[in-house]
């Protein structure tokens, strides 16, 4: 049909004991933002990598028409020939080279044989124009934010005269006015006669940018409508499969005694020594409680739970006092001894090793308890690591398992496991529920009411600020590296929050 610029029909792909994709058919019209949606493992990812010859021809059943003639698309420099981008949730930039260098990598302006830097710099510094990125070509990528980063990929697909592009969990690591931005460019290219498949569980965002939706489920397209008509209950209820009455499941805590106490905490940075990350922290946390930290990007959220982890920073200064006792954090060991433990915001850099199994990276942080003369107790290691898949509800063929062919909500909940096995007294989760959909994150709210009513001391940070207010007892509030608020859950609402946040007094 002319009204789409493409068509995906009965797709199905299998991998060893896995249908990924069962009989899905997608369609996007011209010029529009088309959202897909679904749980991890519901096939979002699978789908797209067919699309982009990531999976190429013959490898699943169907047929794809792209601008009216049939796909067979042997790899990626294939479908990016039709006219096909895709920028996946890690993004593919050669952090070493200048802007100019990423956008136009295999694709150099030449001139008698030889690279034309100058058509180079002149064409990239009008394709930096288009998706507002106001950045000299010649900057190296790694001196860049991460939504700047995001603009360059955008860049590189409009360089390329993309007539559709895929993006993949676009803004799970931006600010707000990032979101933003990048949501004004996709309008702005939408207008051009782009067309968009925009993948999220931030489905608020949806609703705000697409034109239309599609639902998958367990590998199969469950439905598609227009986006005025996918209240965001109906949504959650296709993706899922049932109703969700409580999104936040919020528990009646009753906070005991004070376990961690942090005084007059400072921290400089490592890069810039004079600079002041962290400036004269104070508080405390209670036994039984979520403590939820709220702030901007840049705030220093991360740098805090980091530097009393024993993992960041130069400088230190301040008392760290734990069940009454002087702490010193000098190491991320000396502190998971101690009873803390910190699960770090970016999970695929830090939390889990990819290509080992589910076993050894849930125990890898408290292995000297496996310890059996002088060798790993096996059977041990088997033992706990599948009471925690069970206590999770990790869903995964065997402890065997690699964790990097889990879902994303799978692979979190492997993470915990791994903190949890340490047996802490204070769990520090930084962003927890980043990049999982929405019953997944319903499942980490659920663990961790259940550690707190065991006793557990939950400091919490999240950029999103319903999360925040849904599941925290107590709220912090950080600006520019100081603490500026201390509010109950009873108290705080998201326009007090962001006016603490924003530096309001």
């Amino acid at each position: 049909m002319d009204d789409y610029i493409l068509e995906m029909n009965h797709i199905t792909k299998e991998f060893p004991g896995v249908k990924a994709l069962n009989d899905v058919s997608f369609n996007v019209k011209r010029g529009e933002i088309h959202a897909l949606v679904g749980e991890n493992g519901a096939g979002k990812s699978t789908l797209m990598k067919v699309l982009a010859g990531v999976y190429p021809f013959g490898s699943y059943i169907g047929a794809m028409m792209f601008n009216g003639a049939e796909l067979q698309f042997a790899g990626t420099r294939d479908s990016e020939k039709a006219g096909i981008s895709i920028i996946f949730q890690e993004l593919a930039l050669v952090k070493q080279m200048s802007i100019r260098e990423n956008i136009y990598l295999g694709s150099e302006f030449q001139k008698n044989g030889i690279i034309d830097w100058d058509a180079t710099f002149v064409a990239a510094s009008k394709v930096l124009d288009e998706v507002h990125l106001n950045r000299n070509p010649l900057t190296k990528v790694i001196d860049l934010g991460v939504g700047e980063q995001q603009l360059v990929e955008i860049a590189k697909a409009v360089s390329k005269k993309a007539s559709l592009l895929i993006l993949d969990e676009p803004t799970a690591a931006l600010t707000e006015t990032e979101t933003e931005n990048l949501m004004q460019i996709l309008r702005d290219l939408r207008a051009k006669g782009v067309s968009c498949i925009y993948i999220s569980h931030k489905i608020s965002e949806v609703a705000q940018i697409a034109d239309r939706v599609t639902v998958l489920r367990d590998g199969r397209a469950i439905g598609t409508d227009d986006v005025k008509n996918m209240t965001e209950e109906r949504m959650i209820r296709l993706m899922v499969g049932h109703e969700i009455t409580q999104r936040f499941p919020r528990v009646d805590h009753t906070p005991g005694e004070t376990v961690l106490e942090v005084r007059g905490w400072t921290v400089h940075d490592p890069d810039v020594p004079t600079r002041k990350v962290i400036d004269n922290v104070s508080f405390s946390v209670r036994k039984g409680e979520i403590l939820g930290i709220a702030g901007l990007m840049g705030a220093g959220r991360t740098e805090l739970a980091m530097s009393i982890f024993g993992s960041y920073g130069v400088g230190r200064t301040g008392e760290l006092l734990l069940n009454g006792k002087k702490m010193v954090a000098n190491s991320p060991s000396a502190c998971i001894e101690k009873g803390v433990a910190y699960l770090s915001e970016d999970r695929k850099r830090y939390g889990f090793i990819a290509m080992m199994d589910l076993r050894g990276n849930m125990t890898l942080a408290s292995m000297e308890k496996l310890w059996k003369n002088g060798i790993i107790d096996g059977n041990e290691e088997i033992r706990r690591t599948e009471q925690y898949v069970r206590d999770l509800s990790i869903k995964t063929p065997s402890v065997e398992q690699k964790v990097g062919n889990l879902s994303g909500g799978n692979q979190q909940k492997v993470v915990v496991g791994k903190w949890l096995m340490t047996q802490p007294k204070v769990l520090f989760l930084d962003e927890p529920t980043r990049g999982i959909d929405v019953g997944a994150k319903i499942e980490i709210y659920n663990i961790m009411n259940q550690l707190v009513e065991q006793g557990v001391c939950i400091v919490m940070i999240s950029s999103e600020l319903p999360e925040i207010l849904g599941i925290s007892d107590r709220i912090l509030v950080m600006h520019m590296g100081r603490l500026v608020g201390d509010l109950s859950w009873k108290e705080a609402t998201q326009e007090k929050v962001m006016y603490l946040a924003t530096g309001g007094r």
